[in-house]
């Protein structure tokens, strides 16, 4: 039930004091995500670039305590308009590419125009004929506190994802890696809310184009975990990007079947699984405004929600150590209904067609995200229409390392459906730690979490059977 895949390197500000930990108070104060006014910055039209600076023309990217800053109010322009942009140098962790911040518009799931924030990654070296095709990278669960942006870490927010982007670069691929609505940006994460994530992976690839020359006009999307389900939404969303050719979308042990979330969270009785619950209800609190979270929570609950929603993931286990399941999510069998309804409408990527090729990669010892759920949601899939969606599973990969075993099957179909030609591959061992001096990821017990059979979780009660969520 852990949507793993997130923890800042370092937590630099503490939940009290940062910007976002207030706008977490604020979240349950209100019911839902409130638009922090960030300091403003000045915003320029986007001009000339300039071949050897191509942002000489943009505003800067500036950071005030994690949050970058947007203009207020911001000035609406279409989907992928750059609002600032930054080059940060050479990136030694991802494959000594050129690096940009990017402030770039985008669209939640009510049609708002919003600002996101996102890392551009240019390879090194002479574009091939036609230009460098984009990968357009998803990530995994950090956390929906500001600092947890992965823009804001050397590696993306783990070795993992700097192993995985790495080698994308060494393909000959560009990357454009959106942090999502919310993260780094003014105003709450909508964590899981599939068009809010979806529509950040299209509209980084038009902004990637706005900035730097050399592009191919084909893309993919690629997403871990949280990231999977946003890879899966993107290509529903893109006909966002008029003009470009989208080759298709990989999604590995992508995160699904939410409607099961929150009882299967308290079911657990374990208290780190706590954070996927109310960074979700976060989010769907920020998307839809009938959810009332400080009358839903009450006080006791409210108040262990805004610690951990002002921090990141690994820090919040520290947070969480001895709490409740019951307390925490304090919510009857009709609110968990509801509840559960309304998640699995926003964030289940499995509920229409996907007329683009799909790849969909899945560990065979993965405890996060188990392969029968993944197995579901390919079957949900094929069932809909979808007529070309492959799936691979790797017996002995977990829910990380299957990213190294897994990549050389991602580059031939990359390959095969419009991207750079497979050169000779060798899976590598995948790198779990967080960054330097940070101890490998934490991972709860998951004996509760036993898989009965496909489409059922054994601690669940009757009217919540079914799968979870990476």
């Amino acid at each position: 039930m852990n949507i793993s895949g997130g923890g800042r390197a370092e937590d630099r500000a503490t939940a009290a004091s940062s910007p976002r930990a207030r706008r977490a108070a604020g979240i349950l104060a209100a019911g839902t995500a409130l638009a922090v006014a960030a300091a403003a910055a000045a915003c320029a039209p986007d001009r000339a670039q300039s071949a050897d600076r191509p942002d000489a023309a943009l505003p800067a990217v500036r950071v005030t305590d994690h949050t970058y800053e947007v203009p207020q109010p911001l000035a609406p322009a279409a989907p992928g308009s750059l609002i600032a942009a930054s080059e940060k140098g050479p990136a030694p962790q991802l494959g000594d590419a050129r690096r940009w911040t990017v402030l770039y518009h985008s669209a939640t799931s009510r049609g708002a125009d919003t600002a996101v924030s996102g890392t551009l990654l240019l390879p090194n070296g002479t574009p091939p004929t036609g230009g460098w095709p984009v990968v357009s990278w998803a990530h995994g669960t950090t956390g929906v506190a500001d600092k947890c942006a992965p823009s804001h870490t050397a590696n993306l927010g783990y070795n993992a994802y700097a192993q995985e982007l790495r080698a994308l670069v060494r393909a000959g691929y560009a990357v454009a890696a959106t942090d999502y609505a919310g993260l780094g940006t003014p105003g709450m994460h909508t964590y899981l809310v599939g068009p809010d994530e979806g529509n950040a992976v299209v509209d980084i690839v038009t902004a990637a184009r706005k900035l730097l020359p050399g592009l191919s006009p084909t893309w993919f999307a690629l997403g871990h975990s949280q990231g999977g389900q946003a890879a899966l939404f993107a290509a529903n969303a893109a006909h966002r990007a008029p003009g470009l050719r989208f080759g298709g979308s990989v999604a590995i042990a992508p995160a699904s079947h939410l409607e099961t979330m929150l009882p299967g969270v308290i079911a657990s009785h374990v208290s780190s699984e706590l954070s996927f619950a109310l960074y979700s209800l976060a989010g769907l609190s920020a998307s839809d405004p009938s959810v009332d979270l400080r009358r839903m929570l009450g006080p006791v609950a409210g108040r262990t929600a805004a610690r951990v929603l002002g921090e990141c993931l690994r820090s919040s286990y520290g947070v969480l150590k001895g709490v409740s399941t019951e307390q925490t999510l304090p919510f009857n069998r009709e609110q968990l209904a509801e509840l559960g309804g309304k998640m699995g409408a926003y964030g289940d990527p499995d509920r229409a067609a996907i007329k683009s090729p799909v790849l969909v990669i899945q560990g065979g010892a993965d405890q996060d995200v188990p392969p029968q759920w993944t197995a579901e949601v390919v079957g949900r899939l094929r069932a809909l229409g979808s007529p070309s969606v492959v799936d691979r599973v790797y017996p002995a990969g977990d829910h990380d390392q299957v990213l190294g075993e897994s990549i050389c099957d991602l580059l031939s179909f990359l390959a095969a459906h419009g991207g750079r030609p497979a050169a000779a591959c060798t899976p590598y061992h995948t790198d779990l730690g967080l960054g330097r001096g940070s101890p490998p990821r934490y991972r709860a017990p998951r004996g509760s979490l036993a898989v009965q059979r496909p489409g059922t979780i054994t601690f669940l009660p009757e009217p919540f059977k079914g799968t979870g969520i990476d």
